[in-house]
């Protein structure tokens, strides 16, 4: 069976189709066994791959260039495999039975009789492998294949799509190579009844929709700039084609934004087909003092609803938005994304409270809908699951015997997005007829077919980290796991390219999160000097009465690294146990930081925040979740805490630090927090990196340098830490700044509550259970 490319004049969807089709026989036709020994060291690199350049002449350029890498990156996927978690859970080979099967478009289209529990366990666009026998040591397995889940199907069964007409082994030869392997799967295939073990391997929801947006470049109508880093025809001229903004609401960005931002926004306004704006940190501190209802000071403004069916509306100030009536017969459809659920929440939240501000500065609340699992139970009123379950509650199922198939549910999610939802005073309004519209969706749900059944289109798409999905080039990229496409610049963001090739940035210079003591390092290491502190950012918390608990510090510890079998992540137990310690004696004498809307630990490396994760629960008990928040550096990127402790883990005479050397990811790391950033790691490892180095004479030059040494408690004994006491200001500005921060404390934990409900995972919905990647893990 040919492997067909998209031809040229077809219909987008046909091209979309015949598209994902050539992606689908592709990696259908992988050998796992080869796949897997190839990644040891056992094959060669694939021919024709080339390195990632600034501009490119044409599309076919580009995708010549990008397609080979991106399936690079799925074959380290699939070698990667499973999580730790789904090992962990006994996630393993499973039973499956062949009840039919049928051939179409090149493809077999097998639907599998399961068990339940297997059943939903997977999700659509995973990845399973099918075979005769399991893979065990001693066993050659004689028929096995890849398949793809399409559907689960109904009661105890899965549709499976299966490519067995051969293997694709080059992406420039559309015939595939007849193969014995999947010649003997075929044939199982035709036996109804046949039985075949099942293992899941990954999802591939994510790395799909990358490759159809890949692919999608040759129709964007800025596809020239796209590929040329440059805007060819401008005339220079930006302020006559600028859009103009009504004086109320312009009078009003000027009152609330520094001259960075408006710098920024003028950019926007500007009519230029590309805008780069680089922001140096969230601005959570900014947001507040423009809209004063958010620091909570009437008492009821902190009651937080027992199951969240209320919607969470913070009441009694007199600054709270109202609905305002609209003459108006047209409102824009707009679309908002983020990259992750927990960034979602945070937006919803805020649009729910303070509302949206029209051309005349009046404030009013749109109509709402947000999609995506795990909602925070402050926005879960306007959650699709709660407004599909909302619809189901008023159909009778009488006549069809309380049966509710997934094609029901998918016309009520289109009827709802189409619809939206409106809030009048606490209550559900759906209505067709009104006009003002706001979708929020993560990036990569977004990409979901849903979204193409919608009866009308978005005017406007908004895209909040924009930098975290094409890239701050002071901050971490995507993930990339094929060290082969790594190095070759598949990880190369769409920001840095641009930037690299000479493209204008706009600045935002001032940042609102960080102690002065904190930012000080990263402006002049990573931004040339040119960061600003907002107001208000110097005041004292009460645990900087100690030098030792911030608001930088660097603590020495030369503990033992090591690499658990089979991985190429790595541990520091000696780490963890001072960190543990650390945060004991911290949460013992301030109370208020025993929570994980408050204090986070991080590391770089998957197999360290699971080794924290086990102490913590060993101390703590199964509440540890509650009182501290254990993450990777790269699924902590957006987020941020009152404290966080940091965990570089590697330490070894070699002065070997693996990907703890990339800058990015230090950067991200160290400007998480709002108070206290603590550093825990080896000074003799990490001094022979530039940055690392720089950081520890960072540390030493402020007095903030601290040799640990076993046993680590000898550190926290009384006489040591009075000799860090940090001398005492005079009682009334002591009163001053304990009120300050004790309100900052309160105002940060309303908002991080939200935070809180990433830490179940920053999944996208239920087609892509693993959009986020921790990114943490192997060097």
């Amino acid at each position: 069976m040919a492997v067909d490319k998209s031809a040229g004049g077809a219909s987008s969807s046909g091209v979309a189709t015949s598209t994902m089709d050539r992606f689908h026989k592709i990696v259908l036709s992988w050998d796992y066994v080869h796949l897997v020994a190839d990644s040891k060291g056992g094959g060669q690199q694939a021919k024709g791959l080339r390195r990632v350049k600034n501009a490119y002449a044409s599309v076919a350029e580009y995708l010549a260039v990008f397609e080979p890498l991106l399936f690079e990156e799925v074959k380290a996927q699939i070698v990667q495999g499973r999580s730790d978690e789904e090992e962990e859970a006994g996630q393993d080979w499973q039973k499956g039975i062949v009840a039919s099967c049928t051939e179409s478009e090149g493809f077999h289209k097998v639907s599998m009789a399961v068990l339940d529990d297997f059943r939903e366990m997977v999700s659509e666009n995973d990845l399973l492998l099918l075979s005769k026998e399991k893979f065990e040591e001693g066993v050659t397995p004689s028929a096995y294949a890849f398949a793809l889940v399409e559907q689960r199907g109904g009661r105890e069964t899965i549709s499976l799509r299966t490519f067995v007409a051969g293997e694709i082994k080059n992406l420039n030869v559309a015939k595939p190579v007849s193969c014995s392997r999947l010649q003997r799967i075929a044939s199982i295939f035709s036996t109804t009844e046949s039985f075949l073990w099942i293992l899941k391997i990954c999802s591939l929801s994510t790395i799909m929709r990358e490759f159809s947006g890949m692919h999608s470049v040759a129709s964007l109508p800025f596809k020239d700039l796209i590929l040329s880093a440059s805007e060819k025809n401008r005339d220079g001229n930006d302020q006559n084609r600028a859009w103009n903004v009504p004086e109320p609401l312009m009078d009003y960005l000027k009152t609330n934004l520094n001259d960075s931002q408006l710098d920024a926004v003028n950019a926007g306004l500007s009519r230029r087909s590309f805008v780069l704006i680089q922001s140096s940190c969230d601005r959570h501190a900014h947001w507040m003092k423009a809209s004063p209802w958010l620091i909570g000071v009437n008492p009821r403004d902190l009651i937080m609803p027992v199951d969240g069916d209320d919607g969470f509306y913070p009441t009694g100030n007199e600054l709270k938005p109202e609905v305002v009536s609209s003459n108006r017969k047209y409102r824009a459809h707009v679309l908002v994304c983020a990259p992750s659920n927990s960034a979602l929440d945070e937006i919803v939240l805020r649009v729910l409270q303070t509302g949206i501000r029209d051309e005349n500065n009046n404030t009013y609340n749109p109509k709402i809908v947000r999609i995506g699992l795990k909602a925070h139970h402050s926005v879960k009123a306007v959650s699709m699951d709660y407004l599909i379950q909302q619809k189901l509650s008023g159909v009778d199922r009488s006549s069809d015997g309380g049966r509710r198939g997934a094609g029901e549910y998918d016309r009520i999610r289109s009827s709802i997005l189409d619809e939206a939802a409106i809030y009048s005073g606490n209550h559900l309004i759906f209505d067709s007829d009104c006009q003002a519209k706001l979708v929020f969706s993560t990036l990569s749900f977004s990409g979901s077919s849903i979204f193409s059944r919608m009866a009308r289109a978005f005017d406007v798409v908004i895209i909040d980290e924009a930098a975290q999905a094409v890239g701050d080039p002071v901050q971490l990229p995507a993930t990339v796991i094929s060290s082969t496409a790594q190095k070759l610049g598949y990880g190369t963001s769409l920001f840095k390219r641009f930037q690299a090739a000479g493209f204008p940035v706009q600045m935002l210079k001032i940042q609102y999160r960080m102690h002065p003591e904190i930012s000080i390092f990263p402006s002049k290491e990573f931004y040339e000097g040119v960061l600003e502190d907002g107001e208000g950012l110097s005041k004292k918390r009460p645990w900087h009465s100690y030098s030792c608990f911030g608001p930088f510090c660097f603590f020495d510890v030369d503990g033992t690294e090591s690499q658990p079998s089979g991985s190429g992540s790595w541990v520091n137990e000696d780490e963890v146990e001072f960190i543990t310690l650390l945060y004991h004696q911290m949460a013992m004498r301030y109370p208020e930081l025993k929570s994980s809307s408050q204090v986070a630990v991080i590391s770089p490396y998957r197999h360290q925040v699971k080794l924290l994760k086990d102490h913590f629960r060993s101390t703590f008990g199964d509440q540890s979740k509650e009182v501290i928040d254990v993450n990777t550096v790269d699924g902590f990127q957006g987020r941020e805490k009152e404290v966080v402790i940091f965990s570089c883990v590697r330490c070894n005479k070699e002065q070997k630090i693996g990907f703890v050397s990339d800058f990015r990811r230090m950067n991200v790391a160290i400007t998480r927090a709002r108070s206290a950033v603590l550093v825990v790691g080896s000074a003799s490892t990490l001094k022979e990196d530039k940055h690392w180095n720089n950081l520890v004479e960072s540390a030493k030059e402020r007095g903030r340098y601290f040799q640990v040494l076993k046993p680590f408690t000898a550190f926290f004994v009384d006489d040591k830490l009075k000799a860090m006491k940090v001398e005492r200001a005079p009682p009334e500005l002591r009163n001053m700044q304990a009120l300050e921060a004790i309100n900052e404390v309160v105002v940060g934990q309303e908002l991080m509550d939200v935070d809180d409900a990433g830490d179940q995972g920053d999944e996208g919905y239920d087609d892509d259970p693993v959009e986020a990647d921790d990114g943490g893990g192997d060097d």
